[in-house]
């Protein structure tokens, strides 16, 4: 009888883990989904629709600005006078993604490699070292920290 107890309990043990991993595995995908959505709707220049899954609460912390940024209703206003210029993002791509699922708190790192066009369709690459934290929120994945830190070229 501990024989079969010991087993049924091994049993549930690793169908316990093999869920968890599945769940990661499933909320890594929906993070970084939302993500490349944000991506598309910047390039469309829909700063709605691509901070939509931003929290309140937002802060991020970037190279172009020396102090943090509180705040979705600051964050959608940087957002909507950068997509009122002339230039536009045209390409971005995630290289090296790796997403950390803590229940319903999920941290994804990666490289940002991207590709920029000004009002004279000068081309110009962009790089950055991102790390974001997202929180699931009533059933969606909310982003609530990023931080975009330069990537310069080697030397």
């Amino acid at each position: 009888m501990h024989r079969t107890l010991g087993a049924v309990l091994c049993v549930v043990l690793l169908m316990s883990l093999a869920m968890a991993q599945q769940t990661g595995k499933g909320a890594a995908d929906e993070v970084i989904a939302v993500t490349k959505a944000q991506w598309a709707a910047e390039m469309q220049k829909n700063t709605g629709e691509a901070m939509k899954s931003l929290a309140d609460d937002y802060t991020e912390l970037n190279s172009e600005y020396s102090t943090r940024i509180e705040g979705k209703t600051i964050a959608m206003r940087l957002a909507e006078a950068t997509a009122s210029g002339s230039g536009s993002l045209v390409a971005a791509e995630m290289a090296n993604p790796k997403v950390q699922v803590y229940g319903d708190v999920a941290i994804l790192s990666y490289n940002f490699a991207g590709v920029t066009k000004d009002k004279d369709g000068k081309i110009e690459n962009t790089r950055a070292k991102s790390t974001r934290v997202y929180v699931k929120q009533g059933g969606q994945w909310r982003l609530v920290h990023a931080n975009f830190g330069a990537d310069p070229l080697p030397k």
